[in-house]
């Protein structure tokens, strides 16, 4: 295990060297081969400089680091020391959220992202490192079929198992085991994309051409001074030229068209949110107008077509390679709540509250947990209620008779059952698409 002594030591220690220096080595490090190279799988030269494939691998891993995970036995959340690795601290020198956010970046931009698993002497994991993407081969054994991930560099190399790394990746067809790059999928588009804007910067750094004529012979000391006094009166004058008797003077202005640049950024969003498969409003580019599309709608198609594949392919490789197989049969699972990002606006979260209240779907303290407040220890906090206006599930139905009987003049008893009734039609469609989203990871 000398190497990882030297992958923490790496992680550990702070390096002093000045800025200007630009070197790689001192003591206590040596980083003189990660020099011009890319570092955790990052392409460099893409991320920093194409905004739209920035911003859009940002929000994606932004939003998946940001969702909180939990370790669960059958429907009850667990703290153990795996599901610490995955919500607090990932390695002595990494948050869980760095973790997952770096894997993220990995994944979109090489099409893949390892952390190896290190394990105690007893096989439970304790530490989750990060590894270059480019320095891992992943071979088959012929004999068994078995994958192994071999890591390889000019300081290490060794062989493991692939129960001991985790490893995400976008699609990646039958015959193969690594995910496509979305980066590679783009190169010709961004490439394009590149020319036309190198084209179009030319065409704006371009000065306007003249062509000067005259009808009589003029020596070449003259048609230099002639020149370069021409030369000043424009630089003076702002561009304007007095055109004296005997000369003709025809300016032809820089043909710059800034919609045809416009009109390719916009094909360039549309490609990008094509193959990174998020909504075109993630990059900023408006939505056609009388879509019917609101933010609402935009979110559950970003969860539904987006949000929950990744995450489902996180919690497969976190359920099969952090928990041995008693524990899997124990009913132990780990899960990201992505419910969050379903609310929406207070309004139709509140009538979709209410809703699951009203038809015994949910207690008082199941919804403040959806909000992050503390349990109440109220004596009903935790019972389920329904609709008569209103009273526990479990009661007698001769009780119910008899509350219905004791309306208080001036009580309206049809206000009552309207007012069971959710109106908000918000509510109704919150509620589908939670089922929905519901039943879609349950088949997961």
């Amino acid at each position: 295990m000398g190497f990882w002594n030297n992958v923490k030591h790496l992680f550990s220690t702070d390096p002093q060297q000045k800025a200007s220096s630009g070197d790689w080595e001192g003591q206590g490090f040596h980083f003189s081969n990660w020099a011009n190279s890319n570092f955790f799988g990052t392409h460099n030269n893409i991320l920093r400089n194409n905004e739209e494939v920035f911003g859009v691998i940002s929000r994606l891993a932004n939003t998946l680091s940001s969702l909180p995970i939990h370790e669960y036995k059958e429907y009850d959340q667990i703290n153990t020391p795996a599901s610490d690795l995955l919500h607090g601290e990932a390695n002595p020198s990494m948050s869980a959220f760095q973790l997952i956010n770096q894997l993220e970046v990995s994944r979109n931009t090489d099409g893949n992202a390892y952390a190896w698993i290190e394990r105690d002497d007893n096989g439970a994991p304790i530490n989750l490192w990060p590894i270059d993407p480019g320095a891992i081969t992943v071979k088959r054994n012929v004999d068994d079929n078995s994958i192994w991930y071999d890591v390889n560099s000019t300081e290490y190399h060794f062989l493991v198992f692939n129960t001991d790394i985790i490893h995400v990746k976008h699609i990646t067809p039958l015959t193969g085991t690594l995910g496509i790059s979305p980066l590679d999928v783009l190169k010709g588009p961004l490439k394009f994309k590149k020319a036309v804007e190198d084209f179009s910067l030319n065409e704006m750094d371009k000065k306007d051409a003249y062509i000067i004529q005259y009808d009589r012979s003029v020596s070449p000391d003259n048609r230099q001074a002639l020149i370069n006094d021409f030369r000043r009166m424009i630089t003076e004058n702002g561009g304007a030229v007095v055109q004296e008797k005997g000369f003709e003077i025809n300016r032809f202005d820089s043909n710059f068209q800034p919609s045809d640049l416009s009109t390719t950024n916009s094909i360039t969003r549309s490609r990008v949110a094509t193959a990174f498969n998020v909504p075109l409003s993630f990059l900023n580019e408006s939505l056609e107008s009388g879509n019917g599309k609101s933010n609402e709608q935009v979110m559950l198609q970003f969860v539904e077509m987006t949000l929950i594949p990744i995450v489902t392919q996180y919690e497969s490789e976190f359920n099969r390679k952090l928990l041995s197989n008693m524990e899997r049969s124990q009913g132990i699972y780990f899960k990201f709540n992505i419910n969050g990002l379903l609310r929406g606006d207070t309004s139709s979260r509140t009538a979709f509250y209410q809703m699951l209240i009203r038809n015994g779907i949910a207690s008082a303290n199941d919804l403040r947990k959806l909000e992050e407040l503390p349990p109440s220890d109220a004596k009903n906090a935790d019972k389920l209620w329904i609709t008569g206006d209103l009273y526990p599930i479990d009661t007698d139905i001769a009780d119910r008779n008899s509350k219905k009987g004791t309306l208080k003049g001036g009580d309206n008893d049809a206000t009552d059952n309207s007012d069971s009734q959710i109106s908000d039609s918000k509510a109704g469609k919150q509620a589908e698409n939670s089922v929905n989203v519901y039943r879609r990871r349950n088949r997961n």
